[in-house]
């Protein structure tokens, strides 16, 4: 979980910049490009995405605790809003107005291969940790805008892209499923091998394309 507490530790100020590069000296030179993650061949770490509910105006407290940001997104809540939802382990984004599931419903018994090519037999999702969901309650103010409105923007989310003009490039990963040793819920990256969006749940990856 550590790789989850480093992109956040950037999140904790809201800031503007027009291009980012994160694991790397700078963006890939003359490209539309707001953030970018480290993408060497050797590549085997993701992002993770906020964890939260999208229960939207009450937030399930939690051992007690509730807040904006935490279980629930409060206030208006922008297309394009990418979040892993505890209250069904999925991975999910905002379009049109309308949660869409980027994960699936996988069918138990599951039987996957681990990073060692042997089959293992999932029988249900598995349980989060509540310890690590009490440490991942990022700060109530947490934003960061990049791009050439980041200083204005008001856009409710932890990260915001503003340009119209430049997207995110997620990091590249060959063949995440094998090659990340210790997934975070919420992970997302881009597989180079099978050449598709991959998101993990906590128990499997998934692997989408329109």
């Amino acid at each position: 979980m550590k790789k989850f507490i480093t992109i956040l530790s950037i999140l904790f100020a809201t800031t503007a910049f027009s291009q980012v590069a994160i694991g790397k000296s700078s963006t890939t030179a003359g490209s539309a490009v707001s953030l970018e993650f480290y993408d060497a061949p050797d590549n085997a770490k993701g992002i993770v995405v906020p964890w939260v509910s999208t229960v939207a105006d009450n937030p399930v407290a939690y051992n007690g605790t509730t807040g904006a940001g935490y279980r629930g997104i409060q206030g208006t809540i922008a297309d394009g809003t990418i979040i892993f939802d505890l209250s069904d382990k999925k991975m999910k984004y905002r379009k049109a107005g309308v949660w869409f599931d980027l994960t699936g419903s996988p069918t138990f018994p599951l039987v996957i291969k681990n990073s060692s090519n042997q089959d293992v037999t999932i029988t249900q999702f598995a349980n989060i940790d509540s310890s690590l969901q009490d440490s991942k309650k990022e700060q109530e103010n947490a934003k960061t805008a990049i791009g050439i409105s980041g200083a204005t923007n008001t856009t409710n989310g932890i990260l915001v892209l503003t340009d119209t003009n430049k997207a995110m490039v997620l990091p590249k990963v060959a063949s995440p499923h094998l090659n990340i040793q210790d997934p975070a819920p919420g992970m997302m990256v881009y597989d180079t091998v099978k050449k598709q969006l991959a998101v993990y749940n906590g128990t499997v990856w998934s692997f989408w394309k329109p």
